[in-house]
Order: C-alpha cells, then structure tokens, then sequence
C-alpha cells in the first residue's frame, strides 16, 4: 500500500523506554502523530482511555476482529493488542507521519501490508538494567517481572528482522537516535516522491 505518509514502527521489551522515547518524540515532532491502539489489558498508573490505549474487554475487541477492523493484532502478555485500520489509512492518506507503538509481531505484520514502513526496535543496555527498569517502575511484582524477562528474552531476538535498532543506554542519546531515524526517512528519494510528487512532476523526474 502506497500512500503519502511514512509509517514508523516502534517495538521494545517491556521496560526498555519505548513509550517514554514515543511520547519525547510526539513533543519535539509536531508533523508526527501517534496512532492509539486498544488493548484488553487494565490500565496502569495514570493512563487514559484514548491516549495511551483504547481499553476495551475481550469480547468488544474480538468483534473488531471479525469485522476486520485492526491492520494487525496479537496477544502480547495475556492480553489483546490490536492497530485500527481506519486511523493509519486515513492519515497516511493525507500525507501525515504516524508512528505506532507496537509489539514485534504487529510490526512485522504492518510490514507485510506497507512495504515502506519503518520498523524500529528499543534494546536495553543489558538484562541487568532492564530488569531494574521493570522494578523501579513499581507496576508489577516478582512474578510478573520474571515473566516479563523471560518474555524479553524471545522479543530481543526479533530485532534483526527490524531496519533499525536503538539501544536506550542513556535516554537523550536515544532520543536523538530516533529523531534521526525519523528525518532520514523522510528525506528519501522513494520518501520524498511519495510525499511531494508534485515538485518531482514540475522537474520531470516522474
């Protein structure tokens, strides 16, 4: 699917500062917007419905399935995470810059389905410090956490199949690694034709 926008894909293991480099990014980037995807999962913390994440139950989001409503959607932790189709067509369409956080088998779907998608992966500086993230965010208990870690384990090694990877050692590095990544895209050829087809129609490059 060919459409003036660029699709960024940004996958991580829990705890690596996804979200927090997505939201760094949305502040210092107003020509990217954020994709919302819904989730069964509950909330954390200070999350909001529509922000973050759609919250929806099981059977509400198995109904969109059916109806074909996500681009993509896996189970991720015990939970449904899903990438509504009207939201990316439509920006894409106009010419925005979406970026959707996403687990790595949701991006490798996106992937199938726009060829010119970005696909981005967060690794931690090792599993020491990631397993003090998941600690220091005081979300989950032990349990959890190991499971979580384990998890990682299976999600880090999905990372050769992305075409970009960005090791969050210190945050403003990796910040600046994925402002980066961003404007690089945007200013290639196939990129750039896509987005200003006129300006290559007036020079007769097309």
């Amino acid at each position: 699917m060919e459409t003036p926008g660029n699709l960024f894909c940004v996958a991580a293991p829990s705890g690596a500062g996804k979200s927090s480099l997505v939201k760094a990014l949305l502040e210092l980037d107003s020509h990217l917007a954020v994709s919302v995807s819904h989730t069964t999962r509950r909330p954390r913390g200070q999350e909001v419905d529509g922000r973050e994440y759609w919250f929806v139950d099981e059977p509400a989001f198995r109904a969109m399935v059916a109806r074909g409503e996500f681009f993509e959607w896996a189970e991720v932790h015990g939970n449904l995470y899903g990438t509504s189709r009207r939201a990316i067509e439509d920006r894409l369409a106009r010419g925005e810059d979406v970026v959707l956080e996403i687990d790595w088998q949701g991006a490798l779907q996106i992937k199938q389905l726009f060829a010119h998608a970005v696909l981005i992966f967060i690794l931690p500086p090792s599993w020491d410090e990631l397993r003090q993230r998941l600690r220091r965010r005081g979300e989950d208990g032990d349990e959890v956490i190991a499971v979580r870690m384990a998890n990682a384990r299976e999600e880090v090694a999905q990372a050769r199949h992305f075409d970009y990877v960005i090791i969050n050692s210190l945050f403003e590095t990796a910040l600046f690694d994925l402002k980066t990544v961003v404007h690089s895209q945007r200013l290639k050829y196939a990129a750039q034709l896509r987005n200003r087809s006129q300006v290559f129609a007036a020079l007769g490059l097309v």
